[in-house]
């Protein structure tokens, strides 16, 4: 169960969501047609050991990804993965050098995306999360793509300022992500972030995130009661919050932001991928996504 200042490394409660995605990335990468590669995403398993290298080996039949629910967990991460991807892009294209990771877990873009000269990228977390992933790319001998700056800081409190104590410079655009992270804050902190981002980002600052309406209260309750009793080999309600601060591209939308939002059974369909049935669990987790992007005017 959340507390209002837990903390986490790359294994235990929202860390280990990070190890998810990225199993579910490096399986994805194992199909014939691969929607996206994320060469490092198996390494991070590795590094992991146990069932996540099991997992990524064909082992540990019993993991959750080996489930029908985990197939489609992997289509879902392979599309947000594309999204996010040609998102970055599109920004650089544009000129953007500032990139701020929010909750950067195991994000890879530093090191897998050709960053254009003179791009710094801000990787926002957990200490502890961002001290594995920089062992494990260590271990590898890999060097990112663009200068890398790590802060480590918990989104709850004071990230702006730690932010702008790492060398960003809010006079100019810079391109933010916030990947699988909203549903792990409660709305308050919602609206911090918002509030946070809007404050930094220069005209032409570009914003991309992952944003999800709340399920039926009673539902949420029995699914997370069940997870408590040991109903499920998954873990996901225990660790989420049940609550939306505002949409996303109404809330940056009215504050001077041109903002899109793409419903993912949308993103999965323009891409091959299947759509769950509404009524599934795989359904009932991924039918409420959107995908959303925003420019700055």
């Amino acid at each position: 169960m959340r507390t209002e200042n837990d903390t986490w490394d790359i294994k235990t409660s929202v860390g280990s969501t990070a190890l998810f995605v990225a199993a579910a990335r490096a399986l994805e990468a194992r199909k014939p047609e691969p929607v996206v590669v994320d060469p490092y995403a198996e390494a991070f398993c590795r590094a992991a050991g146990g069932d996540w290298a099991g997992v990524v080996d064909g082992g540990t039949p019993e993991h959750p990804l080996k489930t029908e629910f985990g197939n489609y967990f992997v289509d879902f991460q392979a599309v947000r993965t594309r999204y996010f991807d040609t998102y970055f892009e599109a920004a650089a294209a544009a000129g953007v050098r500032q990139i701020v990771i929010l909750a950067a877990g195991l994000d890879s873009r530093a090191y897998r995306l050709p960053w254009p000269d003179g791009t710094v990228i801000y990787e926002l977390d957990q200490p502890q999360v961002l001290a594995f992933k920089r062992e494990a790319l260590a271990a590898r001998g890999d060097a990112p793509t663009a200068e890398r700056r790590e802060v480590a800081v918990d989104l709850r409190n004071d990230w702006p300022q730690a932010l702008r104590n790492s060398g960003f410079d809010p006079s100019t655009p810079s391109a933010w992500i916030a990947e699988g992270l909203l549903i792990y804050l409660p709305a308050t902190a919602q609206r911090q972030l918002f509030a946070g981002i809007d404050s930094l980002a220069a005209p032409g600052s570009h914003l991309a995130l992952e944003e999800s309406v709340p399920l039926d209260a009673d539902t949420f309750e029995a699914k997370r009661e069940e997870e408590l009793a040991g109903g499920t080999d998954r873990t996901f309600f225990t660790l989420v919050y049940n609550e939306q601060h505002a949409p996303a591209h109404e809330w940056f939308g009215n504050r001077g932001w041109w903002a899109v939002a793409t419903p993912l059974p949308y993103q999965l369909r323009s891409l091959g991928r299947r759509v769950p049935e509404p009524d599934s669990e795989s359904g009932l987790m991924t039918g409420n996504i959107s995908l959303v992007s925003a420019i700055k005017d």
